[in-house]
């Protein structure tokens, strides 16, 4: 389309989580998704039909916050994994959704081998 609509684009955060959801698995060194309260203290790896569980989006003025509480591979080095993840998780979000975004917060829950 070349012309511009005028009007409001409202996308729900279950889309966000989504495509974040599905940007991280993409993303080396990320095992699987986790849910944020892991209340017996093990860390269980979702499956993809419940990967938005992992994920926290938080709209604010300046933008979304996206948590993500991620398992990573065991002998991948956390600092380039997380950093991977956030510009993967960034530019998806900016890609597909156009959505601006406060920050992107990773937590890593659990380290596993594949």
């Amino acid at each position: 389309m070349a012309e511009k609509i005028a009007g409001d684009l409202h996308v729900a955060n279950d889309v966000l989580a989504d495509i974040v959801g599905y940007a991280a698995l993409e993303c080396y060194g990320v095992v699987g998704m986790t849910a944020p309260n892991a209340a017996d203290g093990i860390a269980k790896i979702l499956p993809a039909s419940r990967l938005r569980r992992g994920i926290v989006i938080t709209p604010e003025e300046e933008g979304v916050r996206v948590e993500l509480f991620v398992v990573i591979e065991y002998g991948t080095k956390i600092s380039t994994v997380s950093q991977n993840l956030t510009d993967q998780v960034t530019f998806a979000l900016n890609e597909y959704a156009r959505v601006p975004i406060k920050e992107v917060i990773v937590h890593v829950q659990d380290i596993r081998v594949r």
